[in-house]
């Protein structure tokens, strides 16, 4: 949003503001979470209004600028005695559609949190954060589209940005990272594109909207998108690493090109990530979304009436579901001390039932050797209680989600948070400060929420 002021001042006196998401650990006004240093010129994002009075009533507010913040600092020489600083909130024209309340009041602030991350966010477009980026990442839009679907009406908003997908779809079907792009001149910008997770969302979220809404023309609006990006990464699997070439099953398995990962799980460093997807590939993720992804895009073509269509990505699904079980199982075990490469497979479906009961009974064991905290990252913690809850560990769900000290949902609520944080722990426990307070991306567990705790399923447009 943005402040309005109103002063009285004499011509010429300047006034300058700056916003921000919090304080830091002295209880001073800061900056320092969401400023970028080098990746500016400048050194920073300033978020700073500068503003110069004339003679008497000042009455001022912007019409091209928005921030992200909570606080906002004053800086100048004008007496400030009959002064009036407004906040105001700006967001896409959305009417809230999901309301949640129970009798724990952390849980209620946790909803609202999502519930202002997303307003926070869909600003035009859906953004990852309204300060040090702003930009419209596919990851975050795919991840949490269900949710949105629930907490708000974001048809029309989510329809028009993923027309900004189709125009930065490259002629190969690669989808960009980002939509509208942002930067695309450097050699680094353009080779680190096409994401599993992310160019996913081009299907991910067509699917959300019309399981919320029941309107196929989202899935005909979006059907050459998603089918370009299926053939993108055919071709991607083609070319298979040396590891992997007496892989039976190897021209269905992604273990190349370039990849976050889970992202942004607890003690694991994402540039590590980064670093060994671009040596090893990531097979275990890449793989199990071109699953998903093509048996969702099996569905879609058999509800708009293309039944060849269907027929050939229901193949490539099996195909993809075979190299994954081929590579990151053992006969449908699964052997990982990470949450998260045990929910991915029983949420899409990459496990028979047997293996998926077994595989949720560890996952529940996993969660109470971590003491019920989380240790899932930006891809897989969107499905993380339901699992628990389909599987019958409802119980551990339900400690998940109450659990208080991080890496936890309401960690950040016991830490004063008004929105969704981009990390577990934005806010240390000694009040220091990293990352975006505002991404709401994790605010999917609000989806939860509505759709396990209150039993409100969305399908085709129906409840």
């Amino acid at each position: 949003g943005y402040t309005e002021i109103r002063i009285h001042a004499k011509s010429g006196q300047k006034i300058t503001l700056w916003h921000g998401e919090t304080l830091d650990e002295n209880g001073n006004f800061t900056q320092s979470n969401f400023d970028p240093g080098e990746r500016n010129k400048n050194g920073g994002i300033p978020q700073r209004l500068d503003y110069t009075c004339k003679e008497g009533l000042n009455i001022y507010k912007p019409r091209f600028a928005i921030f992200g913040f909570r606080y906002a600092k004053i800086e100048t020489d004008v007496d400030l005695t009959d002064s009036r600083f407004t906040a105001v909130a700006v967001y896409s024209e959305m009417e809230q559609t999901g309301f949640f309340t129970c009798g724990n009041e952390d849980v209620n602030r946790l909803f609202l949190n999502s519930l202002w991350s997303m307003r926070s966010n869909f600003c035009d477009i859906p953004t990852d954060c309204p300060t040090r980026e702003r930009a419209g990442w596919t990851g975050d839009a795919g991840a949490f589209a269900p949710t949105a679907a629930y907490l708000s009406d974001c048809y029309p908003i989510l329809r028009k940005w993923l027309a900004e997908c189709r125009l930065a779809q490259k002629e190969d079907g690669l989808v960009a990272n980002i939509a509208p792009v942002n930067n695309s001149g450097s050699y680094i910008s353009n080779m680190l594109q096409g994401s599993s997770g992310w160019g996913d969302a081009c299907i991910l979220v067509p699917w959300a909207l019309y399981e919320a809404y029941g309107d196929t023309t989202i899935l005909e609006e979006n059907y050459e998108m998603m089918v370009s990006w299926l053939r993108f990464v055919e071709n991607r699997a083609k070319k298979t690493r040396i590891q992997n070439q007496l892989n039976p099953y190897k021209k269905y398995l992604v273990d190349e090109g370039f990849h976050f990962g889970e992202w942004l799980e607890p003690d694991v460093s994402s540039m590590d990530t980064m670093k060994k997807n671009m040596m090893f590939g990531a097979p275990e993720v890449a793989t199990a979304y071109y699953f998903r992804s093509a048996s969702l895009v099996s569905k879609i073509a058999g509800i708009l009436g293309k039944q060849e269509d269907a027929r050939a990505y229901s193949q490539i699904a099996e195909g993809a579901r075979n190299a994954y079980r081929h590579t990151c199982t053992k006969n449908g075990v699964i052997s990982s001390k990470r949450q998260a490469e045990y929910v991915r497979p029983i949420a899409f479906g990459l496990l028979d039932t047997g293996e998926a009961q077994i595989a949720a009974d560890r996952l529940a064991e996993l969660v109470a050797q971590n003491d019920y905290h989380l240790n899932t990252g930006f891809l897989s913690t969107p499905f993380l209680c339901r699992v628990l809850s389909d599987y019958g560990h409802t119980d551990t769900a339900y400690r998940l989600l109450l659990q208080d000290t991080a890496p936890s949902w309401l960690y950040p609520v016991k830490h004063g948070a008004t929105t969704i944080w981009e990390s577990w722990d934005g806010v240390r426990a000694d009040g220091t400060v990293h990352d975006s307070l505002n991404h709401y991306s994790y605010g999917a567990i609000s989806g939860w929420l509505m759709g396990d705790v209150c039993a409100i399923r969305l399908s085709e447009g129906k409840l």
